[in-house]
């Protein structure tokens, strides 16, 4: 099964949405897919897809995932890459009225270079990536303690 997930954000995004059904539909992906659209104004035709998930219903979907498309918003992926999910990250562009700016692409640029992802920035790109990783195996695990709450104390403790 293939999750694909497009977070919370107030921005749409349907260039990812749009793709994965377009995808689908052309048969060029076989597996099931479930989709969290958030506010998209694309609806898809041929996956399911919900607006909004629990935080449950999320886990489940991860959890269940063979392949994890996600924007590249950190909570997201890095949610993604502890659990040892095959993960691609297509981050939102400002451009394309996604975001308020590009640093997703910073995001998922590092963790790819890290061997943790595959990013894809051009959208065409992203059926010959997910057949890749579809047909491979995960990049390597990340399980790497987070460090907000060190940043954090010690800024506060130097201001």
């Amino acid at each position: 099964m293939i999750f694909v997930c497009v977070g919370s954000r107030k921005s749409q995004f349907n260039r990812l949405v749009k793709k994965i059904d377009e995808l689908v539909s052309k048969g060029a992906i076989k597996e099931e897919v479930i989709a969290q659209i958030g506010v998209s104004d694309y609806i898809p035709q041929n996956i399911t897809y919900h607006r909004f998930l629990s935080k449950k219903e999320f886990d489940y979907y991860q959890d269940k995932a063979d392949v994890i498309i996600s924007h590249a918003g950190t909570g997201a992926l890095i949610g993604a890459l502890k659990k040892g999910k095959k993960v691609i990250a297509v981050p939102r562009l400002q451009k394309f009225g996604e975001h308020i700016d590009d640093h997703q692409i910073q995001i998922a640029s590092v963790l790819e270079k890290q061997g943790y992802l595959k990013c894809v920035i051009d959208i065409d790109t992203l059926e010959e990536t997910i057949n890749n990783l579809v047909n491979g195996s995960a990049a390597k695990k990340y399980n790497r303690e987070s460090k907000v709450i060190d940043i954090i104390e010690e800024f506060l403790k130097n201001n």
